[in-house]
């Protein structure tokens, strides 16, 4: 017992030296503000160490915005994210680094880029937050990090990003098969090819950047009728007066169908037509407005059925009249509100939505249907922005109630 006291004796007074006196601070060498430390080798009397302290004298270095590029592209982006990789083998402020890039990434124009995902994704450090036994894996290793990585793919999801099998990869590598992150990413890939090709009117995400051929995709689209035909009434140009002004003319585009030019046909001489707009239509991020020719709906009294003919089409069907059986809780009547708006004769887009353009309009649809110059017209336009509206304006500006269209003296007249 003895010699295992003297033994830890002699041990204590070696792995701890005596203290050094300390000195004032105008007489301290730069050497005393080093830290020294004493380590024991393997064989032999204990090692001293010395670790060069930090040098107080120093400015802190202001952190930089690592998305703080004057081009961003694809490539600069890339190259924040390759900077950060190489910065720490660790990876310290991994996480917060994520966020920062998740937000910038619509700045960059790479919100719907699978690779740059996975290049984020392989920011991670791997293999450092998998768990090793079901303890860890039941309390939520790492809760933080694995958060993040559902908030990323949740990004993907909002974008309609459908991950692919180096996503796969990555998640495993980094958390492993059986943590949130590889769930979220089940989930996505269960759900998205269900419902992948489900709508059926898709609209690009790329819309076309000319206004005329935006125009032509926008009418298309509210028609919805195959034989409808569009009709480029002017195109948008710059012309000079006789002054030396210069005008710039918007461009006129038209759609009408064979029906409604059948339906303007027949259409009662004696009673007005109207010009009505802008309405609204947004298309992902781009909003623009269009026109409708429109007539009052015809007054039950003069309405005329028409019979159907059962042989029209013989695949579907244009009247049926079968007679089921009842059952003593049905309802005899049922509460059904007919709105009849009257019928809609044609459309048409312009950037000028002024009573000048679209009388030329109206000029231009008066060669297909000569009865329009026998019908009165009437303009109710509202007040309103009339061109093509960003998102930003959007968000920045809310909606506005569009105000109750003027109704000339003579339309409510003739509707009296």
């Amino acid at each position: 017992m003895k010699c295992t006291r003297c033994l830890l004796r002699l041990l204590g007074q070696s792995a701890y030296p005596a203290a050094r006196p300390t000195r004032p601070s105008s007489l301290r060498s730069p050497q005393d503000d080093q830290a020294v430390r004493c380590f024991r080798g393997n064989k032999g009397g204990p090692v001293t160490a010395e670790f060069i302290g930090e040098d107080r004298t120093k400015t802190p270095v202001a952190t930089r915005d690592p998305f703080a590029a004057e081009h961003k592209t694809k490539a600069s982006f890339a190259e924040a994210l390759q900077a950060f990789a190489k910065a720490d083998v660790r990876r310290r402020g991994h996480v917060e680094f994520i966020y920062a890039a998740l937000k910038k990434m619509p700045e960059f124009g790479v919100e719907r880029d699978l690779a740059v995902y996975n290049q984020l994704l392989d920011v991670f450090p791997k293999e450092v937050f998998v768990p090793r036994n079901f303890i860890q894996r039941m309390f939520n290793h790492y809760p933080r990090q694995q958060e993040c990585a559902v908030q990323l793919l949740e990004q993907m999801e909002n974008y309609g990003v459908m991950p692919n099998v180096e996503t796969k990869v990555l998640l495993v590598q980094i958390f492993g098969a059986k943590a949130h992150p590889m769930r979220k990413y089940q989930r996505i890939m269960y759900w998205f090819p269900k419902f992948k090709h489900a709508n059926p009117f898709p609209i690009p995400h790329h819309l076309p950047e000319d206004p005329v051929e935006l125009a032509r995709f926008s009418l298309k689209r509210i028609a919805n009728d195959l034989d409808a035909k569009v009709t480029v009434y002017q195109m948008p140009c710059t012309d000079a007066t006789e002054s030396g002004h210069q005008i710039s003319l918007p461009h006129i585009v038209g759609i009408q169908s064979p029906d409604q030019m059948e339906l303007l046909g027949k259409h009662d001489p004696s009673r007005p037509v109207f010009v009505e707009g802008p309405f609204p239509l947004w298309l992902r991020k781009t909003c623009v407005h269009y026109y409708v020719l429109r007539a009052e709906p015809v007054p039950p009294g003069d309405k005329v059925e028409e019979s159907f003919d059962p042989e029209r089409c013989l695949y579907y069907p244009l009247q049926l009249d079968l007679d089921f059986d009842r059952d003593f809780g049905d309802l005899e009547t049922f509460d059904v509100e007919d709105l009849d708006e009257g019928p809609v004769f044609a459309m048409c887009m312009t950037s000028q939505g002024d009573q000048a353009t679209l009388n030329q309009w109206i000029s231009g649809l008066q060669e297909s249907n000569p009865i329009l110059g026998q019908i009165p017209t009437v303009f109710r336009l509202q007040a309103g922005t009339r061109e093509l509206r960003a998102e930003t304006s959007r968000e920045e500006s809310p909606r506005e109630e569009c105000p109750a269209p003027e109704v000339t003296e003579e339309a409510r007249r003739r509707s009296n």
